[in-house]
C-alpha cells in the first residue's frame, strides 16, 4: 500500500474514534443530568397574561371562538374543547384541544405529559377528523379504556367521555 493510502486510513479510524468518544460522552451526560422537561402550565399561563385579549369580532364571536367553533357546528354542538384530568397524579390539569392532534403520555414531548407507570410515551392521541372529534391507541402496553370499552381503533368521542390510561381518567369538556 503507498503511504497516502495508509495515511487516510489512519485518520480516517481517528475521526471515527473521536466520533465515539463524542458520542459516549454525550450519553453519560445524558444520564448523568438526565432529559430537561419544561412546566406546560407555566409555560401557558405566561404566554396567556402576555396575549391581549381579542375584541370580539362581527357577529359578536371572539377569534377564538370562531376558530373553536369549526369542530362544534359539524358534529353537533357536544365537540370536546378541552381535556380535564378527574383522577391519577394529574387531577384539576386541564388543557384545550388542538384540531392538530392533542397527544397524551409520558413522553415530554406530548401535550399532556402523564405521571403515570402504566402510561407508554406515546399513548393515546385525540384529532379532529371530518369535523368530528376522535381517540386512538397509539399502540400502548396496557390499553387506552372509553368508558368500559378498550379502544382498537379510532373512536368518536362527545364533550363528557372519559379516558382511562393506567390510573389516570380525563374526561372531555366542552
Amino acid at each position: 500500500m503507498s503511504e497516502l493510502t495508509l495515511t487516510i486510513i489512519r485518520l480516517g479510524l481517528l475521526a471515527l474514534l473521536w466520533i465515539f468518544v463524542f458520542s459516549v460522552v454525550g450519553v453519560l451526560r445524558g444520564d448523568i443530568y438526565g432529559t430537561r422537561v419544561v412546566s406546560r402550565s407555566s409555560r401557558q399561563s405566561r404566554r396567556a397574561a402576555e396575549r391581549p385579549q381579542a375584541a370580539p369580532a362581527s357577529g359578536g364571536r371572539s377569534e377564538r371562538s370562531g376558530r373553536g367553533d369549526r369542530g362544534g357546528r359539524r358534529s353537533g354542538g357536544n365537540a370536546p374543547r378541552s381535556l380535564l384530568v378527574t383522577q391519577g397524579a394529574l387531577t384539576g390539569t386541564a388543557l384545550p384541544l388542538r384540531e392538530s392532534g392533542t397527544v397524551i403520555g409520558r413522553n415530554p414531548e406530548s401535550a399532556l405529559v402523564l405521571d403515570d407507570d402504566f402510561a407508554s410515551g406515546r399513548h393515546a392521541r385525540i384529532f379532529v377528523r371530518d369535523g368530528s372529534w376522535y381517540v386512538e391507541d397509539l399502540g400502548s402496553t396496557n390499553g387506552t379504556w372509553l368508558g368500559n370499552d378498550r379502544l382498537t381503533e379510532p373512536t368518536p368521542v362527545q364533550a363528557g367521555s372519559t379516558l382511562r390510561i393506567g390510573k389516570t381518567v380525563i374526561e372531555l369538556r366542552r
